[in-house]
């Protein structure tokens, strides 16, 4: 697309808002195509939806909020996670956080992908300065039938009653998103017990015992499905599911241990919520992008190993991208930061985008350069 600036006769794929001159946006031989009218919903829907937006919509993946100044101080008064995580009030307050700085076009849950594994008879905690710690890793088929499919309505009613909140405090002005672990992550952590560096003892399950491991990946499958159809209920407009360890599978293992999964979890919610918008995320995806697509999932997160150019390319036109710049770079200066928003931006092309990161922010990143995110991403027009 070309985008003439009748004044500086120059082509630029987008101008930001503070120096913005009046711009006339065509294809070769086209006319220029009037703005959306389409307000009612969130900019991030339209974008998802190929519906025309002006600029990218933009959050930032997982809970920023635990990161700023103000969740640390929520932090020393409730220390236990799970305590934060499963208050209605606590999560709600902590989910606004980033929305009542930055007023991003996303407001994500507070919550964590671990939280449905109690109402699944998977008894766990996630321990300050360790992660996730399951106290009875499973790896028998014994184990697997005393998991019990969730019912998120029984077990986690404060997850649909802290949806319903956000939504009437955003109030359609950001998307509110809900999100959910994919079966293969989910049984990476029952399986190894917590957090893992190498993956053996699901492996060792995967290729001694598979019958095992597909038994208790068609239960997180069932259970899933059923979360997402509940937060989407109770107010989520969009779900972000992750399956932040399939990447650790060779391809022909995810097409056996993942991707069956994910597709029917994302066919079953379509047939119940056609027009809800599945987000999913990968880290380290690079080498499964094209597989990634044939979920069907609408949106595929990027992260920062990939290029936004290639990752285009390779997942086709009709499969929405988000990301993916490396929250590495929130470190840098505000100079540098502005550089690799508007790259990621340009090679990203006009709509079906979702700028963020490539993951969640690090510890440590200054405040500031969170806003200065945002307000360089909320300048932007295509």
């Amino acid at each position: 697309m070309f985008c003439v600036n009748s004044a500086l006769t120059s082509t630029l794929p987008f101008t930001p808002r503070k120096s913005r001159i009046p711009i006339s946006c065509t294809l070769p031989g086209t006319v220029a195509e009037p703005k959306s009218t389409a307000t009612a919903e969130p900019l991030l829907l339209n974008a998802v939806r190929g519906i025309q937006v002006e600029r990218p919509p933009v959050w930032l993946m997982r809970q920023a909020g635990r990161y700023m100044k103000s969740y640390q101080i929520i932090c020393e008064k409730y220390p236990s996670f799970r305590e934060r995580s499963e208050n209605v009030d606590l999560v709600v307050e902590i989910s606004l956080q980033p929305w009542n700085v930055f007023k991003p076009d996303g407001v994500i849950l507070f919550s964590d992908i671990l939280t449905p594994l109690s109402g699944m008879n998977i008894p766990f905690d996630i321990v300050k300065g360790k992660g996730p710690v399951i106290f009875d890793p499973i790896h028998t088929t014994a184990q697997v039938d005393q998991v019990r499919e969730f019912i998120p309505e029984d077990s986690v009613p404060y997850v649909g009653e802290a949806l319903t909140i956000l939504r009437k405090e955003v109030d359609n002005k950001a998307a509110v998103l809900g999100f959910v672990g994919a079966p293969f992550t989910l049984a990476s952590y029952v399986v190894e017990g917590g957090s893992s560096k190498n993956f053996s003892k699901i492996k060792r399950l995967a290729f001694s015992e598979s019958k095992i491991l597909h038994s208790l990946l068609q239960k997180f499958t069932t259970s899933m499905a059923r979360y997402i159809q509940y937060q989407a209920d109770n107010g989520a407009q969009a779900v972000q599911i992750f399956d932040s360890w399939a990447t650790e599978l060779s391809p022909v293992d995810f097409e056996e241990f993942s991707l069956p999964y994910l597709k029917q979890i994302i066919d079953t919610v379509k047939k119940s919520h056609p027009k809800l918008p599945l987000i999913l995320y990968a880290s380290g995806s690079g080498g499964l992008l094209e597989r990634l697509a044939l979920t069907g999932v609408d949106v595929v997160s990027l992260d920062w190993t990939v290029d936004m150019a290639d990752g285009r390319r390779r997942l086709g036109p009709n499969i929405a991208v988000q990301g993916n710049v490396d929250p590495g770079v929130l470190f840098g200066s505000k100079e540098f930061i502005t550089e690799r928003i508007n790259d990621t931006v340009r090679k990203a092309g006009r709509g079906k985008h979702i700028l963020n990161l490539g993951h969640g922010i690090k510890v440590g990143t200054p405040e500031e350069n969170v806003a200065h995110f945002f307000e360089v991403a909320k300048a932007i027009r295509y």
